[in-house]
């Protein structure tokens, strides 16, 4: 199917698989974890149903504001391999059907949290919308390679929401949790931008491989794997985990370390022979995962 122009008003009616595609469903799977591992770390309880809502809400959260990236994006997707099929850049569905969608959903998990939860979870949950929206996608994105780092700390607030929706306050732990994301994005995305960096150059997005070389990237991703690692190993001694997140922050973030040195290692240019960024950037992703799911079994053994 030939790809058809963003300004087209005949684009093709699009159906549910398009609008559920605008909320980036795979992006959101980390999202909805780490946001569900808070809420069940925090030290207090939450009836189920309103648990459920919570994370509902930190859900279509999160698929709003990947809904309104599609809509600004949308001419860079069209000039990116990996993105071009997505429903707007393939002429699938209208630009003002993605914002209205993304607009509608925004307002309605925001108020749905604050209704169901308290409004300090739902503020927060705000925040990490328009952080998202404003301050990544139309204000850093285009503009400098730091974009990844300023703009990563949209991507952190789920677990300060949960925690958030639980207790009604933010204490030292999800604020460790929050750096944690924080410290994380940039290797876990200058790792895939290393070996896609083509498609970055293609659309004009000045992401660091692109503007400052494979070798500043690498040392980049060593730069704040080590941070990253001490944020994740932190909460142990500070006397806010047990022994099992402890040591399982300590073993997954040493494997990190050994990742990120193999990647500063390479000297490859070709994407073919970025084999070390590709495991970092496949590691990173589970990393995430092992480190919340230990933290979560952590607290029902201490429970």
């Amino acid at each position: 199917m030939t790809t058809m122009s963003l300004t087209d008003t005949n684009a093709l009616p699009a159906d549910w698989r398009d609008f559920v595609a605008l909320t980036k469903p795979r992006v959101m799977s980390l999202v909805v974890f780490t946001g569900l591992c808070g809420l069940l770390a925090a030290p207090a309880h939450i009836h189920p149903v309103l648990g459920f809502t919570a994370i509902l809400c930190i859900a279509l959260g999160a698929g709003a504001a990947a809904a309104l990236n599609m809509w600004y994006e949308a001419d860079l997707d069209a000039k990116m391999k990996r993105t071009a099929n997505r429903p707007l850049p393939a002429g699938r569905m209208d630009r003002q059907a993605a914002l209205h969608f993304g607009v509608g959903l925004s307002f309605f998990s925001v108020l749905l949290m604050g209704v169901a939860t308290n409004w300090l979870a739902a503020s927060v949950l705000a925040l990490s919308i328009l952080f998202y929206v404003v301050v990544y996608t139309i204000w850093l994105k285009r503009r400098t390679p730091q974009n990844i780092v300023i703009g990563g700390a949209a991507g952190a607030f789920p677990p300060v929401i949960g925690w958030a929706a639980v207790t009604g306050d933010i204490t030292l732990l999800p604020l460790l949790l929050f750096t944690l994301i924080f410290l994380w994005t940039p290797p876990h995305f200058w790792a895939l931008s290393l070996f896609v960096r083509s498609d970055y150059a293609a659309a004009g997005v000045p992401m660091l491989p692109v503007v400052s070389g494979a070798k500043v990237t690498r040392q980049q991703i060593m730069l704040y794997t080590l941070p990253m690692a001490a944020s994740a190993v932190a909460p142990w001694p500070l006397g806010l985990t047990g022994w099992v997140y402890g040591i399982a922050a300590a073993a997954l973030s040493f494997a990190f370390i050994l990742l990120s040195l193999q990647v500063l290692a390479n000297k490859a240019t070709e994407p073919a022979a970025m084999k070390p960024e590709k495991r970092l950037f496949a590691f990173s992703i589970l990393y995430l995962f092992a480190i919340f799911g230990a933290l979560v079994l952590d607290r029902w053994l201490i429970a």
